[in-house]
């Protein structure tokens, strides 16, 4: 009865947390690169509303409107200072572009002014409408710039950025990005037969199958709807700049295959099911911890795509992000560690050496498995983005996709169901067992 109360504890976690993402979509989404950005009593020097990669055939259209200026006295005195609305201005600029300390940004040459408060007259019920061309390809940042002292602005920001493609139609998505739909379709297509190909080998040996294998369909079908509902979202975005709802549906679906993947590998790496029918109250904790902080990291990661740069917690969320996902990452290491060293503990008393030792290289396998694809997926893709010209960014999420794919590959071979099992060998005679047992001694598992 534990295992069924393991899953009934798993369900119960993930079933509440669909509940409060499923409310939490109710909330009003931003629409992706045609934006409407409310800023409210801000005092930020520098307010950041997107950043973009910029063909020869570039635009930006940007709508101010409901603008006031508040001013609050000089630090030490009780005099409220004069403001200048040309001190307050919208402007784009090359990521590359250095911001001098102590100067006002607006006065930088290497900018490209879009509009300044003085445009306005007279605030609050005017607005300002204005369209520019970018010819000069490069990857752009749209920001807004207070250089009053002690002042804060309110407003409503709506701005259009996009390229021209050969047809001159719109595409809203960044160059370098705008072959996201594409190649996010081709990968799940490839998770069809994979899935496909999954079921055959469950059904042809199901003598062999266990509660994993169930879970295990499950995470493959989950990530094939996160990746078609990603793409349908990113082609929606390349289209009209708005994604029509599907970033809904991504978020649902990326979020559940998240929590379906970090149980999967948890219970693999206990053991769960295939080694024995239930989980020690340790592993069970680890499993508690991980469900929620892996909910954390999707709610933080939907908060800062949705809100995006220009809000004030950007900041918060982004850090919320980060740490909590690398968390996540250790947390998944744990069992597969313990597993390894209680199959290495125990082989020295339970006469089993011959047998612990091809579990303990299957083991083995999966650690490396799970550390290549972290890596591949955490720091390789953050070094590609930030190393990769703004028009090859298309590859970090190739890579991440190759390596996820091969993940799931190894995984779905190393613990597939049949019947000669590595888990489940014959007896040996006393020169293997022997020879295991110096093996598992060795080097070779001292590590873990």
């Amino acid at each position: 009865m534990k295992d069924l109360s393991v899953l009934h504890d798993v369900h119960f976690n993930i079933f509440f947390t669909t509940l409060f993402l499923l409310f939490f979509y109710k909330l009003p989404f931003t629409t992706a690169d045609i934006k409407t950005v409310t800023i409210s009593d801000d005092s930020r020097e520098l307010i950041e509303f997107t950043s973009f990669g910029f063909t020869s055939t570039g635009h930006v259209t940007i709508t101010v409107s409901s603008v006031s200026v508040q001013a609050g006295p000089i630090p030490g005195t009780t005099s409220i200072p004069h403001t200048n609305s040309s001190h307050f201005g919208f402007f784009i600029a090359p990521v590359s572009t250095h911001i001098f300390p102590n100067a006002c940004i607006l006065d930088n040459p290497g900018i490209t002014i879009l509009s300044t408060l003085s445009e306005l007259s007279p605030p609050p019920q005017s607005s300002v409408h204005k369209t520019i061309s970018i010819t000069n390809p490069d990857e752009y940042v749209f920001m807004f710039a207070n250089c009053a002292i002690e002042t804060s602005v309110s407003m409503t920001v709506h701005f259009e950025i996009y390229n021209l493609d050969e047809n001159g139609k719109r595409d809203f998505l960044s160059d370098g990005k705008t072959q996201l739909p594409t190649l996010l379709s081709i990968y799940s297509l490839i998770y069809i037969p994979f899935l496909i190909i999954w079921i055959f080998i469950c059904l042809k040996n199901r003598t062999f199958a266990h509660k994993i294998h169930v879970l295990m369909t499950l995470l493959l079908f989950m990530k094939f709807l996160n990746l078609i509902f990603e793409a349908e979202d990113k082609y929606h975005v390349k289209t009209t700049g708005n994604p029509r709802g599907w970033e809904a549906l991504f978020f649902i679906f990326r979020t559940l295959r998240a929590l379906l993947l970090f149980t999967v590998i948890v219970l693999i790496g206990t053991g769960w099911s295939f080694l024995k029918p239930f989980l020690q109250d340790n592993e069970k904790r680890l499993l508690m911890l991980g469900i929620p902080l892996q909910a954390l990291v999707n709610i933080a990661y939907i908060m800062e795509t949705e809100e995006g740069p220009s809000a004030k917690n950007f900041g918060f969320w982004f850090t919320i992000f980060v740490f909590v996902d690398i968390a996540c990452c250790f947390v998944i290491m744990v069992p597969v560690t313990w597993s390894i060293r209680t199959l290495r503990d125990t082989s020295k008393m339970d006469g089993r050496a011959a047998t612990n030792l091809k579990k303990l290289r299957l083991f083995r396998d999966f650690y490396i498995a799970l550390v290549v694809y972290l890596y591949f997926t955490r720091y390789s893709a953050i070094f590609l983005s930030v190393y990769l010209n703004y028009k090859d960014q298309w590859w970090c999420s190739m890579v991440t996709e190759t390596a996820t794919l091969g993940f799931y590959t190894t995984m779905f071979y190393l613990f597939q169901p049949q019947e000669r099992n590595q888990y489940f060998a014959l007896a040996f005679d006393d020169e293997e067992e022997e020879a295991a047992l110096s093996a598992i001694q060795s080097s070779e598992f001292s590590d873990y």
